[in-house]
């Protein structure tokens, strides 16, 4: 069964280059039997990057990249706090480099319409587009999006595939908000792995709209990966949640690249 896995970070493996951190992430994927890596952010996050930061962090997965080309796919972190910074960095990174996909944090929520121009460039360019979400009963992030800021946003860009980061963390609700809307596509990734996430996902959803990420290196590949394995799901569901889905959402860019996949 091949496995992709569409939320990776290479950091916090106690390496002193990104070399040595993306090695360690790549030793530990080989363990597990994955096969291809999305990988984004840099060594330090921030809640607010600067455009120097956001720079610096794609720097960081550019170099991670180099280290297995054929496996590794690279998204770059951008911001819509600095639009025409990150509309620069999607020039450089992906439509200028080897990049195929754009990573949305926290830095404001992404209902907010000054995000468009990032969306509408990542979107003819064919690039995966990848929102965090996360609903605390706490109280969010400054900036952090819900679910909701998510089908706002995809109303403002009909025909553009989105992936929901995390399920919304609290994913019974993050899985029944977004239903309606079938360019949205859920990840797995991040939360405890919690019997019937997995299969809620797939009977409010459809398997062809679930996606397995790790969210390594802060969570380990095997306690996520039983998230799917030991679903109650069909053969054919786990493979199309560990590796077809985010292949096909991915091969139209894959495609224009020239990569194989």
């Amino acid at each position: 069964m091949r496995v992709w896995d569409l939320h990776c970070h290479p950091t916090g493996f106690g390496g002193r280059t990104p070399e040595d951190d993306m090695r360690e992430l790549l030793r530990m994927s080989d363990l597990m039997g994955v096969e291809r890596l999305c990988i984004y952010l840099g060594k330090t996050w921030q809640y607010d990057p600067s455009p120097a930061e956001l720079r610096e962090a794609n720097d960081y997965i550019l170099r991670c990249m180099k280290v297995a080309p054929d496996r590794v796919f690279g998204f770059a972190y951008v911001s819509p706090n600095w639009v025409k910074e990150s509309l620069q960095e999607i020039e450089r990174c992906i439509a200028s480099g080897p990049m195929v996909g754009i990573k949305l944090w926290v830095a404001r929520r992404c209902s907010d319409a000054v995000i468009d121009p990032i969306i509408r460039r990542a979107g003819q360019l064919k690039a995966v587009i990848f929102q965090h979400t996360w609903l605390k009963t706490n109280g969010q992030l400054p900036g952090e999006s819900t679910p909701t800021d998510v089908l706002v946003m995809s109303a403002r860009h009909p025909g553009v595939p989105l992936i929901l980061g995390h399920t919304g963390a609290q994913w019974e609700l993050g899985t029944r908000a977004i239903r309606p809307n079938k360019l949205i596509s859920v990840d797995l990734a991040g939360s405890d792995p919690t019997a019937g996430m997995t299969e809620m996902a797939v009977r409010e959803l459809g398997a062809e709209r679930v996606i397995w990420g790790s969210d390594s290196g802060g969570r380990s590949l095997a306690s996520q990966l039983a998230k799917v394995m030991g679903a109650r799901i069909t053969e054919d569901q786990k493979k199309m949640i560990l590796c077809d889905n985010l292949r096909r959402l991915m091969l139209p860019i894959l495609q224009a690249k020239g990569i194989n996949a």
